[in-house]
């Protein structure tokens, strides 16, 4: 009777046993690479994304791949979008300087219909 209990809870056992790792998961040389002003990894850009694979024994150039297409989109999307922020950031600028031109005007403009000293007090404000 001992004997079919144990095999069964060692079968058990090794069916439920699961892998657990408590490291964190961290991509080799990120740390490095984001110190030294380069990519997070090694395939976001450069050469070896940028360039083509190979190209044609005559010297023209392969025509370039889905993933070159790709990262040639999203970077002209991100590149309009930029350009986009930075002239909406300058009209905001300018919208801001506007306004506060005019309050600074208001209150110059406030300040000239103000009463003006007059007799003794002209003379005191002018020593």
């Amino acid at each position: 009777m001992a004997a079919p209990l144990r095999s069964f809870c060692t079968t058990v056992l090794k069916q439920t046993t699961r892998q657990f790792s408590s490291t964190c998961v961290t991509c080799a040389g990120n740390k490095w690479r984001l110190e030294h002003g380069l990519a997070r990894s090694g395939s976001e850009y450069g050469p070896l994304t940028d360039l083509p694979d190979w190209s044609h024994a005559d010297g023209r150039p392969a025509p370039p791949l889905k993933g070159q297409i790709r990262r040639q989109n999203q970077r002209e999307e991100f590149a309009k979008r930029a350009v986009y922020l930075n002239a909406e950031m300058d009209e905001g600028m300018d919208q801001w300087q506007k306004r506060k031109n005019n309050e600074r005007q208001k209150e110059e403009h406030l300040r000239s219909l103000m009463l003006k000293p007059k007799g003794n007090l002209l003379l005191k404000n002018k020593k």
